[in-house]
């Protein structure tokens, strides 16, 4: 662990869910024994890239850490590729990347630190937030209809589509593994509390409602898990092999791997 560590003082709230997805990220990256890489945006979230020790780690824009890593993978494809951000940086102003990564299938994985609030800029309703919800920071309540991660991953076409929950780290771990081992395109989508912003979605809430799924449901029982209205199942929703980005290019004869 200590390898894998920087000097960096790590700046988050105490109690954020984000202090859970380091620790796992940490012993993930640990037992897949890999060079990686790690991209975030902007955001509480993406900060993560200052506290990992990989091969070079990009702080970039808001919205805009997929197509660098797209970039990172393309130019050095022995590398494990990893973006990190938040629900709003992936899946507001980034969320036409998101929907173009799922379409290529290039080999990255994208970790949602989803807590449905914009929690670097004071609370503002995220993407994943409900409509009608009200929280501490917010003057009225939420008039946006929520983004469902899982279905859009689904549509999107990306090969390896998770959930997890940020505080139960032994099996946010595993779910990491088995992102970091698929082969293609896959999003955990990482379901954490803000203890400062969101006073709805706290510890309690989530773990009065959270279940771990027996195995992964069939392609045609998607949309029933996703319907389910007081609980809110964990795991691996969908997995399949298929032709990546980086195949593709090859056979049309676009891309040469040094």
């Amino acid at each position: 662990m200590k390898e894998l560590r920087t000097d960096a003082w790590v700046q988050w709230c105490p109690g954020c869910g984000n202090y859970g997805i380091l620790s796992a990220l940490q012993k993930a990256l640990i037992d897949i024994n890999r060079d990686f890489s790690i991209v975030g945006g902007i955001g509480c979230s993406s900060r993560i890239v200052y506290y990992l020790k990989g091969s070079f780690n990009v702080h970039t824009l808001h919205g805009r850490a997929i197509p660098v890593a797209s970039g990172i993978k393309l130019s050095k494809p022995e590398l494990l590729v990893i973006v990190s951000g938040g629900d709003g940086d992936i899946l507001g102003i980034g969320a036409g990347h998101f929907l173009a990564l799922g379409r290529r299938n290039l080999d990255l994985k994208v970790f949602i630190h989803d807590n449905a609030v914009y929690g670097l800029t004071k609370g503002q309703a995220g993407p994943t937030l409900p409509l009608n919800v009200k929280l501490k920071a917010m003057p009225y309540a939420n008039v946006h209809d929520a983004i469902n991660p899982i279905l859009l991953a689904f549509v999107s076409g990306y090969t390896f589509i998770a959930r997890a929950y940020a505080y139960h780290i032994r099996e946010l771990k595993e779910i990491m593994k088995e992102a970091m081992k698929h082969r293609g395109a896959a999003v955990v989508d990482i379901l954490q509390p803000c203890t400062t912003y969101n006073d709805l979605m706290t510890r309690e809430w989530f773990e009065e409602r959270i279940y771990y799924m027996d195995s992964i449901p069939d392609r045609s029982k998607l949309f029933e898990k996703m319907l389910e209205k007081e609980k809110i199942p964990l795991g691996i929703f969908f997995k399949e092999e298929k032709e990546t980005f980086e195949e593709r290019l090859k056979k049309a004869k676009l891309y040469k791997q040094s």
